[in-house]
């Protein structure tokens, strides 16, 4: 459609277009490619540009279609938080496709919200930023994230973190952003007039006996501000940092408080979000200092400024840049939008200084020694650290710096253990290889994540997850989070110290393997025993052991390492050379937890596990985990000697090259150990 076309129609104003009219109509039909196809054709309307257009686009009765777009839109919302609400009680592969497709269909109608504001006609921008706000996010998504209702429904915080992060991220409107910010930096005692004010779940000091529920209807189409009205502000406690559940009228200080104290879920909501705001472009400056997320380089930028001309002098007005802070906190866009919020939104609220409450550095210093997070989640909050602080040392005070040296002391006795536990083998080449990802993640320029990963969160592994406690893969899952945590706190530690981070870990190089050693007995090479691999047996202990039933066979078991590897090994004897054998069976050494029978002296019980971690990534929905860990089972093996002697010989060749494997581990880890000894 090109402006030419709508001329012809009529050259001084438009009085009917029956395509458009007819077309928007169908706009929230039950078949999405009729949707599909309505969103096509009005976008290409949007586009023409034309002065008339624009003009009867968002008159009235046509601007409507905008208002119902946003009913339509709220009504997805809370159809997904429903699913969101069903799913956290009964996980299943069937919810979460659900779930992904109501996350579709949301993020689908936030492109073409944005799409319609691209197009340029003020009018219907400002129409959508006020219709979102007055419909849906002061309403609903603001209130959740400290109000629950008592008797009724809710709209969860969950839900409601992942769609403000979407909201934020893909529609470019600038007074959305800085409206959406000023609210959570302003002290209000709810969004929702009779409202019992929680913080998550928890009741505030200053409690209301109030009641509060979503509405399932559709708003009406006159639906205005007056129907959101904000209570007087309250007074924020100092204490909150000591006590994060206790009142928080300050939206910003209830995100805070997930991160100190909240579960997983909500620690990676509170985290996308500010990192959604730290990326949003639309975002003033100011809005940033008063949330506690400007960067230090900015924060260092604004103070010089200051220092430059003076805080009292006339030439700072003259001087000082757009963005910059005044001495009392608020600079004229954040007075504005405070008014706006007042006299637009009639939400009546007050402002309060970041100073009291807690910093958002002081919850990530915090979040990293919490151990009931998993690592994912800990390396989101190591990607917020770098941004808020890329200078080092000189924005660390003691008290963070301790605290981080604290976190990083327990994790490091923690991989220590690991080095002796049922994964040592793999230990090395899992360090290094979270060591280079921990890198790239916390020194990329965007989170890693997107916005759905809030409804999908990484679950640290617990015994609940399905697979039992004995299990080695169990085991592996908690190898993995402790390598994870690990690294992380490893890299803050150099980036805390003031030092780059290098590329690889300071891992000592394999030491020789000693001329008596078992491996070098047997002949065995650096490349390690492969089936039908010829071996010296000397050391060899003969067995018996059935892999099927009625089907027993003989053997000799070897027990070898080789620097940070080992095995066991069974072998059939040659016949044509004594002494000698051929490599029949292989299985790992680490984590087979010899026992003799209690009542059979000279069997031997051994636990076999996988050579390699089928789980090799922690960063799974608990869903998919309690399916895939049924399929996940060890192996068990009973060797039968012929006496009790060679049993226990057999238990102590174990014992002994298991000692000398972890030895080996430890030593290539002790460089790196001792040199952050801080």
């Amino acid at each position: 459609m090109r402006v030419q076309v709508v001329n012809d129609l009529n050259k001084e104003e438009i009085v009917a277009f029956p395509l458009y009219v007819e077309a928007i109509r169908f706009a929230f039909h039950e078949e999405g490619m009729i949707r599909t196809a309505v969103r096509a054709l009005t976008l290409n309307v949007y586009h023409v540009g034309d002065v008339s257009v624009n003009k009867y686009i968002a008159s009235i009765p046509h601007a409507d279609y905008f208002l119902n777009l946003v009913k339509f839109f709220r009504e997805h919302c809370i159809s997904l938080n429903g699913m969101v609400s069903r799913t956290t009680e009964s996980l299943g592969l069937e919810s979460t496709s659900s779930i992904f497709s109501a996350v579709d269909e949301i993020e689908d109608n936030l492109y073409y919200f944005n799409d319609v504001v691209s197009a340029g006609i003020p009018d219907v921008g400002t129409l959508v930023t006020d219709t979102m706000l007055k419909l849906l996010i002061f309403p609903l998504l603001l209130p959740s994230l400290r109000v629950e209702v008592s008797g009724g429904k809710k709209f969860g915080s969950v839900t409601s973190l992942y769609l403000l992060c979407c909201i934020l991220r893909i529609l470019k409107i600038k007074d959305l952003a800085n409206t959406v910010a000023v609210a959570l930096i302003c002290s209000i005692e709810g969004l929702l007039p009779n409202s019992e004010a929680k913080l998550n779940g928890f009741r505030a000091d200053h409690e209301e006996n109030h009641d509060s529920h979503v509405d399932d209807e559709k708003p009406s189409g006159n639906s205005d501000s007056s129907s959101i009205i904000v209570s007087p502000s309250l007074s924020i406690s100092p204490s909150v940092q000591h006590n994060s559940r206790g009142s928080a009228s300050v939206l910003r200080d209830a995100l805070i408080s997930f991160i100190m104290s909240g579960d997983d879920v909500q620690v990676v909501g509170s985290l996308s979000v500010l990192a959604t705001f730290l990326q949003t472009k639309e975002l003033d400056e100011s809005m940033l200092d008063a949330l506690g997320i400007l960067p230090q380089r900015k924060q260092h930028k604004k103070l010089l400024l200051k220092a430059l001309v003076g805080e009292d002098s006339g030439e700072e007005q003259l001087f000082a840049s757009e963005n910059s802070t005044s001495k009392d906190g608020n600079d004229g866009d954040l007075n504005i939008y405070l008014q706006r919020l007042k006299d637009q939104y009639e939400v009546s609220c007050s402002y309060h200084e970041v100073g009291e409450s807690p910093r958002v550095l002081d919850a990530l210093i915090s979040l990293f020694g919490r151990t009931n997070i998993s690592a994912d989640t800990l390396w989101d909050g190591g990607w917020l650290l770098r941004q808020l602080l890329p200078y080092s040392e000189t924005e660390f005070n003691n008290h963070h710096l301790q605290s981080l040296k604290d976190s990083f002391k327990k994790c490091r006795s923690q991989l220590l253990d690991e080095a002796r536990g049922t994964w040592p083998d793999l230990l090395l080449q899992v360090l290094c290889d979270e060591w280079r990802k921990c890198k790239r993640a916390i020194e990329a320029s965007s989170p890693r994540k997107e916005p759905k990963s809030i409804l999908f969160p990484t679950k640290k592994y617990s015994p609940s997850d399905g697979m039992p406690a004995e299990s080695s893969f169990a085991a592996g899952e908690t190898m993995y989070e402790c390598v994870k945590v690990f690294v992380l706190l490893h890299q803050l530690q150099i980036f805390s110290a003031g030092r780059s981070l290098p590329d690889q870990l300071p891992l000592l190089p394999p030491a020789d393997f000693p001329e008596s050693s078992r491996a070098k007995t047997a002949g065995l090479n650096v490349t390690g025993p492969k089936l039908t691999t010829e071996l010296y047996l000397v050391d060899a202990v003969p067995c018996r052991i059935a892999f099927e039933r009625g089907k027993e066979r003989h053997f000799s078991f070897l027990g070898i390492s080789m620097g940070t590897s080992g095995w066991i090994i069974l072998a059939e004897e040659s016949p044509q050379r004594l002494n000698y054998g051929t490599v029949r069976v292989v299985a790992p050494l680490a984590g087979c937890k010899p026992r003799i029978d209690e009542r059979h002296t000279r069997w031997l019980h051994l636990r076999i596990r996988p050579s390699t971690l089928p789980l090799t990534e922690t960063a799974k929905n608990v869903a998919n985990l309690k399916l895939k860990s049924k399929s996940l089972v060890d192996g068990r093996w009973t060797l039968a000697f012929r006496d009790e002697a060679s049993c226990k010989s057999a238990l102590t060749m174990i014992l002994e090259e298991t000692d000398s494997q972890c030895k080996e581990i430890e030593r290539r880890l002790r460089h790196m150990i001792s040199e952050e000894e801080m």
